[in-house]
C-alpha cells in the first residue's frame, strides 16, 4: 500500500474554484482502479491550506492514476491557482 500526502497552498482570492476542481478530481479518482481512498482536507486554522491524503492498493495503481485523463486536465489548472509548489510525501506502509 502507498499513502501519499500532498499539502497544497491556495491563493484566498482562488478558494472556491480551487475547491470546485477538486471535488471533480476526487469524483472521478475515487473511481479508479487501486484507488483505496482520495480525500481533500482544509486546515482549521488557515482555510488557504489544502491536503489531498490519498491510499492506493500499489505504486502502479498511484502512476496510473497521475497519467489518467482528469488528473493531467485538472491538475495543470489547479496549479496556477496556488500561491507556492505542493509539498508532496509518498509513503510505504510499515506495520
Amino acid at each position: 500500500m502507498v499513502k501519499v500526502v500532498a499539502k497544497n497552498f491556495a491563493k484566498e482570492d482562488k478558494l472556491s474554484e480551487i475547491i470546485q476542481l477538486y471535488k471533480e478530481l476526487v469524483e472521478l479518482t475515487r473511481k479508479e482502479e487501486g484507488c483505496i481512498k482520495y480525500e481533500l482536507y482544509q486546515d482549521k486554522d488557515d482555510a488557504t491550506i489544502l491536503t489531498m491524503i490519498e491510499e492506493w492498493e500499489s505504486k502502479k495503481a498511484l502512476d496510473e492514476h497521475l497519467e489518467s485523463e482528469h488528473f493531467t486536465r485538472i491538475v495543470p489548472t489547479l496549479n496556477k491557482l496556488m500561491s507556492r509548489q505542493t509539498d508532496m510525501n509518498l509513503y510505504n506502509k510499515l506495520i
